[in-house]
């Protein structure tokens, strides 16, 4: 550094690659930098916390390694605090000698066809968080008297949703879920889930390992029809046969998909139907969703989904739409409308003409995209770390005058410290505990959230 005074970082955003951000910059700047980790929520650890199954618990166990991070002494947390609410993009570059926004994508894609406003058609994004007690969908509700519903989208948020919709009340008894929402949960009607998607099986974006836990379920058949599993049948190209032949993924889930088709449904009151080689075209309805419309697809040569003209017809009451995330835009900061990312070259933010933004950089979903896994996170954290101090360590800066404590003071904002935090944390274990379910019980709720913090 060009002197010995410590570099003060912000980092927007307490996810994965927020504090995977915070954990590269003290590691690689040692006692040369102090970070100081922002979020809107309460709660750090974003999709760990928020968007990860509660019934997945190995995949929550890394909160355990994030919280080591924030008790690091040179990270401090800052709970309800909301850029654009209360603090600015001038605000941070005032207080701070570098900035990173690892803001994630909090919004999912649209379809883009008739009906999709309809009440009852729902973004997965809006049914994940209220399972997974997100404070923002406390008050959702869903119409789960419907026996039967779909899940458009063969992702692994798409099976986590109908794995949930599946599995009985008792069987989520033990997670992290809400208890209004297991209460929900007990008295709901569905009886079979239609999990679509325009292309085919070897196309599936889900995992192997998430394939296989819907085929193991107790309480819910699974069924793939023979026709939808043919490969050569709808892909003249030969791509997917070769995909089967290739590809250690999609062999996996052939396999898994192969073993449904040839077992027995037996006498289970749930049934989930994987249909491959369906585009929704319309969701019916008046007032409410009341159907499905349905084109059976095919590849054309040129390697593109294309419909064949042949329709069907799903008697559904809802529809869950998981056709992907995408960010939204930081108020100031540059933001490409196309791919739903901040431009960036390694993580340095770029501006108009593709010049570099100084001070400014990105992480995560909001620097590349919703791809990759967790760990992802950590090697896309280390690079634009690599590229701040390398700017920051070599050129001459103005050190920020103003400290972000006085001006979240001065505010009146009533921000949220890590210590606040882990009461919180203490209260959802109590929680647990009281109720007799599993190792806790998340409170879901703004308002009970922020008195567990200050009890």
């Amino acid at each position: 550094m060009a002197d010995q005074t410590p570099l003060r970082v912000a980092v927007i955003g307490s996810g994965p690659a927020g504090i995977y951000t915070a954990e590269a910059l003290v590691k690689q700047a040692g006692e040369q930098v102090r970070v100081d980790v922002f979020d809107r929520l309460p709660t750090p650890y974003g999709l760990v916390r928020y968007g990860v199954a509660p019934d997945h618990k190995s995949i929550k166990s890394i909160a355990r390694y994030l919280q080591g991070v924030l008790e690091n002494p040179a990270v401090r947390f800052f709970g309800c605090v909301e850029l654009g609410r209360d603090l600015t993009r001038a605000d941070l570059l005032a207080c701070y000698d570098a900035v990173v926004y690892s803001t994630g994508a909090m919004v999912d894609r649209h379809l883009g066809i008739p009906g999709e406003n309809l009440p009852g058609s729902i973004a997965a994004t809006d049914f994940v968080n209220w399972y997974c007690g997100h404070p923002d969908a406390a008050d959702h509700r869903f119409d789960l008297t419907a026996g039967e519903v779909a899940v458009i989208g063969v992702g692994n948020v798409a099976v986590d949703v109908v794995r949930i919709l599946a599995k009985t009340a008792e069987e989520l008894r033990d997670t992290d879920v809400p208890q209004d929402v297991l209460d929900a949960l007990s008295a709901s009607e569905v009886r079979r889930i239609h999990m679509i998607g325009r292309r085919g099986p070897a196309q599936a974006k889900f995992t192997t390992k998430e394939a296989r836990e819907l085929g193991e379920l107790p309480h819910a058949a699974i069924h793939v029809s023979p026709e939808d599993l043919d490969l050569a049948a709808s892909d003249p190209t030969g791509a997917s046969a070769a995909l089967a032949e290739s590809d250690r993924l999609v062999r996996g889930n052939m396999k898994a998909m192969r073993a449904w088709m040839e077992s027995p449904p037996g006498d289970r009151p749930r049934r989930i139907d994987l249909r491959f080689w369906r585009a929704p075209v319309e969701i019916l309805g008046t007032d409410q969703v009341e159907g499905l419309r349905l084109e059976r697809t095919h590849l054309t040569e040129a390697g593109r989904v294309t419909g064949t003209g042949e329709y069907e017809t799903l008697p559904v009451g809802m529809v869950l739409r998981s056709v992907g995330y995408q960010s939204v835009p930081l108020d100031g900061v540059p933001f490409d409308e196309r791919s739903h990312v901040v431009p960036n070259e390694a993580g340095r933010i770029l501006g108009a003409g593709g010049r570099v933004v100084p001070r400014e950089y990105v992480a995560g979903w909001i620097k590349r995209g919703p791809t990759g896994v967790v760990g992802t996170n950590k090697s896309d954290a280390a690079e634009t770390v690599r590229a701040l101090l390398a700017d920051l360590g070599g050129l001459e800066h103005t050190r920020p005058q103003q400290r972000i404590e006085s001006l979240i003071e001065a505010r009146g904002v009533p921000a949220i410290t890590y210590a606040d935090w882990l009461n919180l944390d203490a209260a959802e274990i109590a929680l647990a505990r009281s109720l007799d379910r599993g190792e806790r019980v998340k409170l879901g709720r703004w308002a009970a959230m922020r008195d567990a913090c200050r009890p």
